[in-house]
């Protein structure tokens, strides 16, 4: 890799983001269009969308341990990734090996953080449900007290959310709930007959309880701009995270990217750590980055008159924190008692499952890639005492098949037989409940641990609160009296044990605010104390409501660089 380097005040690009996943492709792609020559360094290893799906449509009988990894090799490299849902030997190369990337927790704690190995970063492994923050989530800070006022409301956003709705790609139906604005949308993927009968049963057992389609980003009506980047209609095989040729579900590397690289004005380096974000003491400004090209081993310092830090949460923040200069001894524009701290994730594996009676002779065509959601209602339309803020619901009726025999007992023909027809109906429910911010909860770097790159590695301090653990248990206990207000008879309440992270939803530790002795950054996700600083993925923000947050994402990176574009434009940056 060559990149020159500073010379004569000149510098290499106008804008640099580190990171190529849902922030980062957003900003790139806006930036780009803007004629700005941006280059977006990513510590993933290259990876070519279509060509680079490499596991794409195989069957299990074409894959080692017929699609199953390794379980020396999981425990060894993958303790972490292997958690995650989306994780066996098709998709292995898209997450990270833990061993090569450590980090260390505080006693007693326990925290698992799933992370990307390549370009496109988590944008490739997210499951795609997309919902709007209502005015609620942006004023609940406020509110109950915990955490900082967000300095924007729902209305600062709205025409952003329909700016990134609009290119992306949404699937869903219009509601009208105060709680969950509706979004442009596409065309939504139908219910099953199951989930049709339950939704009538249930809605009429708990009037202020909504059973809707859920909202994800797979188009299912393409425009012209996403046929003319090469993106076709979602095929219904629900195996994403494999990688899509089709481009029909949203991903940085199918479509921000590629909208990116038409306008000739980016440049895509992979394999690039970069590890301190350098800041001039005479300009007051950020002058660019030092990274390590991996494949190499040189260190690189590359320059830019505006720098966009969208590593991921805790990427984002380990490397803030590590931008150190006289000016900053705790981390560039560190001067307040945020940038750490507030870490955040929602709290789930709670709810019910069902087994359904009837129905035996209705399947279903397709794998369908989203599921059923249930709107939050907890302190919305029923109030409680036992917590604040509340969770929605995610959930879905379907038919076993054959992996429901592995370990079952039989031999023989009429086992065989047996496998060859579909099994029961089952309906399962699961909460996704926010989790306040609390200074407690935080990261730092190690003085006395570093990678093999030398980067002091993350410490994780972080755990859920009583309010968390009492909103699980409500999960378990709605979910339950949903499943058998739907007329089941075999309902199995569900409570697991599980830990910050493994929602993969983390979010805060350089949250947006009104000051500096609060928060890191402002109102336009710019650094209060270093103006041509911006971050814009899940490190800004101030609290986490309880739906996904990847549409957010989207939205305040779109909005950041708009005003970035006008400040460059009035000379300020």
């Amino acid at each position: 890799m060559t990149i020159s380097t500073n010379k004569n005040d000149a510098h290499d690009f106008d804008v640099l983001i580190i990171g190529s996943g849902m922030s980062g492709g957003w900003v790139a792609k806006e930036m780009c269009e803007r004629g700005y020559k941006t280059a977006v360094l990513d510590r993933g290893a290259p990876l070519e969308h279509g060509a680079g799906y490499t596991n794409e449509s195989k069957a299990p009988w074409e894959m080692p341990n017929r699609g199953a990894v390794n379980k020396a090799e999981a425990a060894q490299d993958y303790e972490k990734s292997s958690l995650c849902y989306a994780f066996n030997e098709y998709t292995k190369r898209h997450f990270i090996k833990d061993s090569d990337f450590p980090f260390q927790v505080e006693k007693d704690k326990r925290f698992d953080w799933i992370r990307s190995s390549s370009v496109g970063g988590k944008s490739l492994l997210w499951h795609r449900h997309s919902y709007r923050f209502s005015e609620m989530d942006f004023q609940a800070n406020k509110t109950d007290g915990y955490g900082c006022d967000w300095p924007i409301r729902y209305d600062d956003l709205k025409d952003w959310y329909s700016y990134v709705e609009r290119f992306a790609g949404i699937s869903g139906s219009a509601e009208g709930l105060p709680q969950l604005p509706d979004s442009v949308f596409q065309k939504p993927f139908a219910m099953n007959p199951v989930e049709i009968d339950a939704k009538a049963a249930i809605e009429q057992a708990y009037p202020t309880r909504k059973i809707i389609i859920g909202r994800a980003a797979h188009l299912t009506d393409p425009t012209d701009e996403q046929l003319e980047l090469g993106r076709g209609p979602c095929q219904a095989r629900n195996e994403c995270q494999r990688g899509c040729s089709w481009g029909g579900y949203f991903s940085s590397l199918s479509a921000t990217l590629p909208a990116a690289a038409r306008t000739g004005n980016l440049t895509l380096v992979p394999n690039a750590m970069v590890q301190e974000v350098v800041y001039d003491p005479e300009t007051k400004k950020a002058s660019g980055v030092r990274m390590l090209d991996m494949v190499t081993g040189d260190r690189v310092f590359v320059s830019a008159r505006v720098v966009f830090v969208c590593a991921s949460t805790l990427g984002t923040t380990q490397i803030l924190l590590n931008s150190k200069s006289e000016a900053f001894p705790r981390g560039i524009g560190n001067t307040g008692d945020a940038l750490g701290h507030y870490l955040m994730d929602h709290i789930s594996e709670a709810g019910a499952f069902a087994v359904v009676e009837g129905y035996e002779d209705i399947y279903y065509s397709g794998r369908r890639p989203t599921s059923l959601y249930v709107p939050r209602f907890r302190n919305v339309t029923e109030q409680t005492d036992e917590f604040l803020r509340g969770y929605g619901m995610q959930g879905e009726a379907r038919r076993t098949s054959w992996p429901a025999a592995i370990g079952a007992q039989g031999i023989g023909a009429d086992f065989k037989a047996k496998i060859q027809k579909p099994g029961p109906w089952t309906f399962w429910l699961k909460g996704f409940g926010e989790m306040l911010p609390r200074h407690e909860n935080h990261v730092s770097l190690s003085t006395t641990q570093t990678d093999q790159w030398g980067m002091p590695i993350l410490e994780v301090s972080c755990a859920y609160s009583d309010n968390e653990m009492r909103m699980k248990q409500d999960m378990q206990k709605t979910a339950t009296e949903m499943l058998r207000a739907a007329g089941y008879k075999k309902v199995s309440p569900v409570y697991e044990e599980s830990y910050p992270g493994i929602a993969i939803h983390e979010m805060g530790t350089a949250r947006m605010g009104h000051t500096a002795n609060d928060s890191y950054l402002n109102a336009h996700n710019q650094c209060h104390n270093v103006d041509n600083l911006f971050v814009t993925d899940g490190a800004s923000m101030a609290s986490t409501a309880c739906q996904n947050p990847s549409l957010t994402f989207m939205a305040l990176s779109a909005r950041a660089a708009a005003y970035a574009d006008e400040q460059l434009k009035a000379g300020v940056i």
